[in-house]
């Protein structure tokens, strides 16, 4: 019986690209968070307490907050 060998392939010359993903997205100052899950990041208070109090007021029985990566102070949103 021949065995037959496979041509071995060439080592290609194109850039390597990191799949989507693989790497953690930056995250802002103020995350807003929904049964201690965080959901989105915001560069201000304001906004995150604007984005956490639609959020409660569509779905009241969820926990929302706030928390400040900076300060490590967590805001709750009634």
């Amino acid at each position: 019986m021949a065995t037959m060998s496979m041509p071995k392939k060439e080592a290609a010359a194109e850039p390597v690209v990191a799949k989507a993903g693989q790497n953690r997205p930056t995250l802002g100052r103020f995350r807003l968070q929904v049964d201690r899950q965080t959901k989105a990041t915001y560069a201000s208070m304001d906004e995150a307490a604007t984005a956490g109090k639609a959020i409660k007021k569509a779905h009241p029985i969820v926990q929302v907050s706030v928390y400040d990566a900076e300060q490590s102070a967590q805001t709750m949103l009634d």
